[in-house]
């Protein structure tokens, strides 16, 4: 049974102040199943009035929920967490609709991970710790606090929506700040109910609104609002770049998780039964609409032909079909624009490089959706479009190396450095990809997995911060040094610099 968008979500797709509303600003959007190209959800979009009423909301509810003790937070977050729990059948069938992903991605990675993440979350509300209390100077007594910030408005992606929910909402939240969150207007679904569960949950209105509007409208208004104190943006780098803009003109606290071109660099020890399986696992996961997804992959010389042959045999098995089927292995791309802007890519590379497999949309039943089978490149120059340009589909693009200070070379060759894998089954060689490697994650013999008790964010033009983990409070606190005198004398030793002698 797929999820019954339009009769779930007749009172809107708005979530202020703890209830469902219509948008207000004249124009509706249609979610679209990319697996059929029918529409499932209309809804009208969210205006500057519906994001004013949003920050009003969260502005009144901040100073009580900052006010509460951790402990108050941490229990709420449980409750959050055993919420989503009982509704994770609900959740997994919403993204799966409204993004085309197969059911067991949303119900083996999207939605359990969302749930740790609400855990997690909860515990380490407790744990927002300053620097010990010291004198420091000799006469005074320092300790730090950390302070939740004030109204958060967060821009997430459409390519995991329940995920960048969580990632945007559950560290903010936790930290004592309140939140505005702009989902994408493709998939507003889950971030919808996901809003829902955290008041069935007890977290007070206001605490936690939905505004769904498109980034032109209310994006910028949400980003450049005078009350709202933080903006955290995941998506495109060219995105991002307007959102610093917008967010420059009233010095806002700014976090971006930007774009990627994730390489995947095999040494000549490496297993390559292993390193195929998992190019083409990392290459392909959520359709490679993934900005870590394994994109380019960096082969020595002596396991280029046996690492392609692999990869491209493995890719020929991966099953096509509809999302709700149990034998899906992948879904469409998000939508029809999507699926032909990928391949575009791969249209334009032929003219310099060779397409092992793939390349092309499936026929018959499939014709109808947003679908494109598993591709891989080979023969492109390292500074051709496909090697250099974030195509956010299931691409993947081998090229070969001699030496491994040239694979390393290579790897850090793009603007991005989100993240990266090494391959190798040499501790000493590895270890040298960890550190020369520019990107905010390295994995060794995987590519993909994450954890919430680990950060997850980007350098270089991916972008800055850091999501998940301890490190997110980082970017949602304040922190703020107190001082205390000891002496309790009037005049200070100090002071001399200002008026009279020693």
């Amino acid at each position: 049974m797929q999820f019954p968008a339009q009769e779930r979500f007749g009172d809107g797709a708005q979530f202020i102040a703890g209830r469902l509303t219509h948008g207000t600003s004249g124009a509706t959007h249609a979610v679209v199943d990319p697996a059929t190209g029918t529409d499932v959800f209309t809804y009208e979009l969210a205006g500057t009035e519906d994001v004013d009423a949003a920050v009003a909301a969260a502005r009144e509810a901040f100073p009580a929920w900052a006010g509460g003790t951790p402990a108050e937070r941490s229990d709420a977050l449980h409750r959050f967490a055993a919420r989503l729990a009982d509704r994770a059948d609900e959740l997994a069938r919403a993204e799966s609709l409204q993004c085309g992903k197969p059911l067991k991605l949303t119900r083996e990675f999207d939605v359990p991970g969302t749930i740790d993440n609400t855990a997690f979350f909860a515990g380490a509300a407790r744990h927002l710790q300053g620097q010990s209390a010291g004198e420091y100077s000799g006469d005074h007594t320092s300790y730090v606090r950390r302070e939740a910030i004030g109204v958060v408005g967060s821009i997430a992606p459409w390519n995991y929506p329940l995920q960048m929910a969580a990632w945007k909402i559950l560290p903010a939240i936790a930290a004592g700040n309140t939140i505005v969150l702009k989902p994408a207007e493709l998939t507003p679904l889950t971030s919808l109910l996901f809003a829902e569960a955290a008041t069935e949950a007890g977290i007070p209105d206001g605490v936690v609104n939905i505004v769904t509007g498109t980034g032109r409208v209310a994006g910028e208004h949400l980003v450049g609002h005078p009350d709202v104190a933080m903006t955290s943006f995941t998506g495109s780098t060219a995105v991002g770049k307007r959102v610093a803009e917008v967010a420059t003109a009233t010095v806002k606290r700014l976090h971006l998780e930007l774009g990627g071109k994730a390489p995947f660099v095999v040494f000549d020890d490496a297993d390559v039964e292993a390193a195929a399986n998992g190019a083409v696992a990392g290459a392909l996961i959520n359709t490679g609409q993934d900005c870590t997804a394994a994109t380019r992959a960096y082969v020595q010389r002596p396991l280029y032909e046996a690492f392609v042959e692999r990869t491209a045999a493995l890719m020929e098995t991966v099953r096509l079909g509809d999302p709700f089927a149990p034998g899906t292995d992948l879904g469409p791309l998000i939508s029809h624009a999507q699926r032909d802007r990928v391949a575009g890519f791969v249209d334009r590379a032929r003219a310099y490089a060779r397409v092992v497999t793939g390349g092309e949309a499936p026929g018959g039943d499939l014709a109808k959706g947003a679908y494109y089978r598993p591709t891989l490149v080979v023969d492109a120059p390292q500074d051709s479009e496909i090697v250099q340009a974030e195509i956010f589909g299931p691409v993947l693009v081998v090229l070969p190396f001699d030496t491994d200070e040239e694979g390393i070379r290579l790897a850090n060759d793009t603007p991005y450095g989100l993240a990266a894998s090494a391959w190798s089954r040499d501790v000493y060689r590895a270890n040298r990809a960890t550190r020369e490697i520019k990107a905010g994650c390295v994995w060794i013999n995987d590519h993909i997995p994450i954890i919430s008790e680990m950060p997850h964010g980007g350098a270089k033009q991916s972008g800055f911060g850091k999501d998940m983990s301890m490190y997110s409070f980082e970017e949602y606190t304040q922190i703020k040094h107190v001082m205390f005198d000891n002496t309790a004398v009037a005049r200070k030793d100090w002071h001399r610099t200002v008026f009279g002698d020693r």
